[in-house]
């Protein structure tokens, strides 16, 4: 039976920013798209990914739907990236693409009759009078996300709110100081109808001695709508997490909400920024209803570095209007915990941390030293899954979460690399050793094994130690005999 993973595209896709939608049974995701090496965020065309609304294991590549060189702005650099996109149907049955284009201030708009067509430049968002929103010494524009509610009418909300960025890293453009913005647009999709209002979700600026203090508005905007109430999901100052906020209105008076989820399930059971589960650093994502059950879209980050981000997504329980903050898993969309025998990739690991703790995935330069990471062989591209991860070193923790371990009784390890040592499993962070695998000394690939008895659902923890490092490649769980 198939299974579905974290991350739930294959490995060589890198697609952060998730916006899901459901158009016609069919869940689609809209996002950046980031290079495997990338030098910066964003410096791909925009692809789609879409899976039936009832087989989240089953996505199937749509293709690139829109260009860079489309859009105007995008013809005067390189590294005038797509940023993070949002769609919405309109009222003549077409799809609205809403994006920005690097820094330069402008939220531009393409077009397709279809969810995963050929999107065609359509315009800027602009005032009445052919402004564009952008234009009129606003802040930036940034990160826009667009939300059709029940009655037809349809909102934008863009902002941006780092605190002391110069103004030249910004594009001569201010920050949002006072949180995400929202705009009403005309039934044209392109029109906005007056001026912007703000949210009410603060940012870093104004967050001191509120419910937002310490998950203050930074980046990301995306808006949902469960059970007549209106919910604000973004990313906060943090960085790590998405959290929202709630109102009855959808362009004012919302309260701060929670944490919807951490990349490093930082929040749960006391955890720290110091001992997070897995690398540190943006992540964008949002909220979908499927079946009466609710799944939060986020990204995680490889390469020991933040432009190499992949889609991650789990299920969140939502009860009496609230979210309960979701654990990062390895299991994601599958709806069930994992199979307790089979073979799974190293890649699939929704913990990654080193005896000196996880870290911050940089910006201007990698993190060195004993630290385990996610990594493919060879340059970006668009086949040939092959990630795992790399400089798993003494005292590197690999977590797996969770499986039915009810008919497990071996387990194996495929490596490779010079290390030499021990694997050591448990089924609990700081618990017994389950099963102790000998790591010979060596070059080549290599795979080790021995007897293990697993016992209800649990996850798996993977700990080195020995010398130097190995790759680690895969895991199997064998039957008991």
């Amino acid at each position: 039976m198939k299974q579905a993973f974290n991350p739930y595209l294959p490995s060589y896709e890198y697609v952060p920013d998730g916006e899901p939608h459901l158009f016609g049974g069919r869940v689609y995701v809209y996002g950046s798209h980031d290079l495997f090496g990338g030098a910066s965020f964003c410096l791909g065309d925009y692809v789609c990914w879409s899976a039936p609304e009832n087989d989240l294991s089953d996505w199937r590549y749509e293709g690139v739907i829109y260009r860079r060189m489309q859009d105007p702005l995008g013809k005067k650099g390189v590294l005038h990236a797509l940023y993070a996109p949002d769609v919405c149907r309109g009222e003549d049955g077409r799809y609205y693409l809403y994006y920005t284009v690097g820094y330069q201030g402008l939220v531009s708009v393409a077009v397709c009759d279809e969810p995963a067509g050929s999107y065609e430049f359509y315009g800027f968002v602009r005032y009445g009078d052919g402004t564009p929103v952008g234009r009129r010494k606003e802040p930036l524009q940034y990160d826009p996300a667009v939300f059709a509610d029940d009655d037809g009418r349809r909102y934008l909300y863009t902002g941006f709110g780092p605190v002391a960025y110069p103004a030249f890293l910004l594009g001569g453009h201010k920050p949002s100081k006072h949180g995400a913005m929202c705009f009403e647009l005309e039934r044209d999709m392109l029109t906005v109808k007056g001026e912007f209002t703000y949210l009410g979700v603060k940012g870093r600026a104004e967050g001191k001695g509120t419910s937002y203090e310490g998950h203050e508005f930074f980046e990301a905007s995306s808006m949902r709508k469960f059970d007549g109430k209106y919910y604000f999901i973004y990313s906060s100052f943090r960085g790590h997490e998405l959290c929202y906020a709630v109102s009855d209105e959808p362009s004012k008076g919302f309260e701060f909400g929670g944490t919807l989820v951490s990349v490093g399930d930082v929040g749960i059971c006391g955890r720290t920024e110091k001992n997070a589960l897995s690398p540190l650093g943006n992540t964008h994502g949002s909220v979908i209803r499927l079946g009466g059950r609710y799944h939060v879209f986020y990204h995680r980050h490889t390469n020991r570095n933040a432009f190499s981000r992949q889609a991650c997504a789990e299920e969140i329980v939502f009860e009496n209007g609230k979210f309960r903050q979701a654990e990062v898993t390895s299991c994601g969309l599958n709806g069930a915990p994992l199979q307790g025998t089979g073979t799974y990739p190293a890649y699939i690991a929704c913990g990654l941390y080193s005896e000196r703790g996880s870290y911050f995935s940089g910006v201007m330069k990698k993190p060195k030293g004993r630290r385990p990471y996610l990594t493919q062989s060879g340059k970006d591209r668009e086949c040939g899954p092959d990630q795992y991860i790399a400089n798993f070193c003494g005292g590197s923790t690999a977590l797996f979460r969770s499986f039915s371990l009810d008919e497990a009784g071996s387990v194996a390890v495929t490596l490779r690399g010079r290390g030499g040592g021990t694997i050591e499993v448990r089924t609990r962070e700081r618990g017994e050793v389950c099963a102790e695998l000998p790591v010979p000394a060596g070059r080549g690939e290599r795979t080790v094994k021995a007897p293990f008895v697993g016992e209800g659902v649990m996850p798996l923890y993977f700990t080195y130690r020995g010398r130097g490092s190995v790759e680690f490649l895969s895991f199997t769980l064998g039957p008991r005999k």
